[in-house]
């Protein structure tokens, strides 16, 4: 999507070890108006999947899951990094390594919000690695939901995540692709 890589080359900072700051626009203030070009973009390739809930992670994804629902008109279902006292009753869980934070995260989604007739898109900010969509993933095969695919923003293309979630079956639509990046060079997209 030119809106977003534009957008990441302007304002996009690359570190050393593999990061991108994108919290001018992206996952600390957030730019509504290009999450909603995001979440129209996400509605024009997911048109036709009656897609009824869209499931996030905790905390970075969530604007852009509740801007993408607005498109689909359903809810959104972000899973919890901790069990909280409000979380009553029965839930599912997995495990979660952020590469982000270096620390592995037990998420949790009650199973009052996700079941059997539901059919999922997931919704996230980043895919690197793939630790955050396998534990969402795990999370809809357990609640027995029909997953429909996965939307990123942006995919880190030279990490395994992307080729791992796909050759898993998932359809994975990234709106980002990064083939490279450095703080030399700085972002080079996938063509």
């Amino acid at each position: 999507m030119q809106l977003l890589e534009d957008r990441i080359r302007r304002d996009g900072i690359v570190r050393e070890g593999g990061i991108l700051k994108v919290d001018s626009f992206l996952n600390h203030q957030m730019d509504v108006a290009l999450f909603a070009e995001l979440g129209k973009e996400f509605a024009r390739l997911y048109e036709g999947t009656q897609i009824n809930k869209i499931l996030t992670i905790e905390a970075s994804g969530i604007g852009i899951a509740c801007i993408t629902a607005q498109q689909f008109g359903c809810p959104v279902v972000f899973a919890k990094k901790s069990k909280t006292k409000n979380i009553a009753g029965d839930v599912y869980t997995s495990k979660v390594e952020s590469f982000t934070h270096g620390k592995v995260y037990d998420i949790i989604v009650s199973k009052d919000f996700l079941g059997p007739r539901d059919r999922v898109l997931i919704i996230d900010d980043f895919l690197a690695n793939g630790a955050a969509l396998t534990g969402l993933i795990a999370l809809v095969k357990e609640s027995g939901a029909t997953l429909v695919g996965a939307g990123i923003a942006i995919e880190k293309a030279f990490q395994p995540g992307g080729e791992l979630i796909r050759s898993q079956g998932v359809r994975v639509e990234s709106l980002a692709r990064i083939a490279s990046m450095s703080p030399e060079t700085g972002v080079v997209f996938c063509k």
